[in-house]
Parts: C-alpha cells; structure tokens; sequence
C-alpha cells in the first residue's frame, strides 16, 4: 500500500502563483510515476502532469510553460508550482501514484480556487 497526504492548496487571485506538495509513504520503492490530477465542479479528472522515476514528464497542453511538476526522491515527495493561475484552473487536486505491478493510488485531495 501507498499513502499519498498532499497540501499547499487555498485561494489565489488569477495571475498568482501556488505550490503544491505530495508526500508518499508505505510500499514506495514500488511506486514509478506520481502526479497531479484534477477535478473542477461538473467535469472528470483530468491529468495535470506527471513524471516517471526516471524524470520523464508530461503536462497538459492547458497548463504548459505555467505548471511545473518536479519530484524529490530522498523525501519521497512530488511537487507542482502553479503559475500564472487562472479561474479555469480552479478544481480540487489528486496527487497519484503508480506503482511498476501497476496499482494505483489516490491522495485525498486538496481545493485550488483561482478567483478573477
């Protein structure tokens, strides 16, 4: 089992900026990909970004050259810098992990609200 506990969620005027941090514990030497997920009121859950064990990412084209997803193995926490927030970008975020057997898990999630 993985537990994944994230923060740094709140409220930030559009323009701002807000990190968020995803902190692993348990079985985390099974774990290859952690990232963000997120959900906005009446939509699914879409991915954010994420990166491999390796360091490979990816992003969602509508969070390119403003979110910046990054992963301190000694500390077993990934990390996403929001900038240049937008109202659009309001949503409750997921960090997810995956491990190599292929499980999947969830944090509780953390509000983001980007006000205009």
């Amino acid at each position: 089992q993985v537990q994944l506990v994230e923060s740094g969620g709140g409220l930030v005027q559009a323009g701002g900026s807000l990190r968020l941090s995803c902190a692993a514990s348990g079985r985390i030497f099974n774990i290859n990909t952690m990232g963000w997920y997120r959900q906005a009121p009446g939509k699914q859950r879409e991915l954010v970004a994420d990166m491999t064990s390796g360091g490979r990412t990816n992003y969602a084209d509508s969070v390119k050259n403003r979110f910046t997803i990054s992963r301190d193995n000694a500390k077993n926490t990934v990390y996403l810098q929001m900038n240049s927030l937008k109202p659009e970008d309001t949503a409750v975020y997921y960090c997810n992990s995956n491990t190599w057997a292929g499980s999947n898990y969830w944090g509780q999630g953390t509000q983001v609200t980007v006000s205009s």
